[in-house]
């Protein structure tokens, strides 16, 4: 028998054994198969994916606990937490009343334990979460799902302050239906907006077109490259229109302002924050307590599980910014300044101020309330100014 058919014997007995193998595991599987029976990797890892090894980090911690996506889409992070630590619980006891009766996977009952204990620690965890997603995006239990966003459903929820010391424009509280869309859960970062301009070069640092910016376009960068070590921080200086233009780029949009300010408040009504009516500067980049931008998700997630939609940087929205515009605000899906539609398709021929909102790492407290407009022309670019993209339901 040839080296690698005596290798191939003594994977099929190790299969016979379990189809799981640690990393660990795998690894010394590999340095076998080239020093004892002089294989190259390539092929050692291709007999391996043959016998439908698997290790622990591609199994599918959903399954592991019995859930899909769909199950905690529409939950805030609370919620989440809670269904996983239930169900992980539930799996675990059931693991320790088997004392060592044998599994049928061909796990111990110790392993199996430790595996549930990796699924919840994953599950519970927003950014650990998205992380596992990702590992499997081009599989079919993704389910469609647009990684990096956060569903937010159908519903109503309170715009607005009544609060009799906030400023006009934030008068009055009122109640809003918006249909269900998706909303990145991170502001757009250096590194996904320098892949835009480099399959983009209208949009890049020296070609972008004079009435698209204020002569300070990218102006941390060095040409099309964003400053060293800053990949995951949110970019700046960047105008609403080529936000708009990146946005129409990767299929998404701006969100709207109620669509922004809904996602923001992550389901807690009357509250000044995402987090609540405390100011807290362990909860958000503000009030110059840290110099410069942070990287995306640096702090705690909203119950959404959207990070930074308070501090950091200014968020641009699609809408025309209107000081008076929530006392005949339709009550239903509202935008300022025309239809999602018209404005999307025709937003180089924009010329009014745009809606910013979330505030950004030097303002105020006042500044990164939930309810606080601010507006900027859209020729404007900022150290403080960014955004983060959302997608209807129905475009997905």
């Amino acid at each position: 028998m040839s080296k690698r058919g005596e290798f191939i014997t003594f994977v099929s007995t190790l299969r016979a054994t379990s189809q799981f193998i640690t990393d660990k595991q795998r690894l010394g599987i590999l340095k076998q198969a080239v020093q004892k029976y002089g294989l190259v990797t390539e092929d050692a890892e291709e007999i391996l994916k043959t016998f439908g090894f698997l290790t622990d980090e591609r199994m599918n911690y959903f399954e592991i606990l019995t859930l899909s996506i769909s199950d905690i889409l529409n939950l805030p992070e609370s919620t989440v937490k809670s269904k996983v630590e239930e169900i992980h619980r539930k799996l675990y006891e059931d693991s320790v009343r088997a004392g060592n009766r044998p599994r049928t996977d061909g796990r111990t009952q110790d392993q199996w334990r430790t595996i549930l204990n990796k699924a919840r620690d994953t599950l519970i965890d927003p950014q650990k979460r998205l992380q596992h997603i990702n590992m499997f995006e081009n599989e079919d239990w993704i389910d469609d799902f647009p990684v990096d966003m956060v569903y937010i459903q159908a519903g109503d929820f309170q715009m607005g302050s009544s609060n009799n010391n906030a400023p006009d424009n934030e008068k009055p509280e009122h109640t809003i239906y918006l249909d269900a869309f998706y909303m990145d859960m991170y502001e757009v970062n250096n590194a996904a907006f320098k892949k835009f301009i480099d399959q983009n070069p209208d949009w890049g640092k020296d070609q972008i077109r004079n009435e698209y910016h204020d002569g300070k376009y990218l102006q941390s960068w060095q040409g099309n490259n964003f400053p060293n070590g800053e990949d995951f921080h949110p970019v700046t200086f960047v105008s609403w229109y080529a936000a708009m233009a990146y946005a129409k780029w990767i299929s998404k949009r701006l969100p709207t302002e109620a669509e922004w300010e809904k996602a923001a408040r992550g389901g807690l009504n009357s509250k000044r924050f995402p987090w609540g009516n405390n100011r807290n500067p362990s909860k958000a980049n503000y009030g110059n307590y840290v110099k410069g931008t942070t990287p995306v998700g640096s702090y705690s997630p909203n119950e959404y599980g959207l990070y930074d939609v308070s501090g950091n940087v200014w968020e641009w929205c699609l809408d025309k910014y209107s000081p008076n515009f929530y006392t005949g605000s339709p009550d239903r899906n509202p935008i300022s300044g025309g239809s999602i539609g018209h404005i999307a398709d025709n937003f180089t021929d924009v010329n009014t101020r745009r809606v910013l909102r979330g505030g950004a790492r030097s303002s105020k407290a006042d500044y990164i309330r939930v309810t606080h407009r601010g507006s900027g022309n859209p020729v404007g670019t900022s150290d403080n100014v960014g955004f983060r993209c959302v997608m209807s339901v129905t475009d997905s």
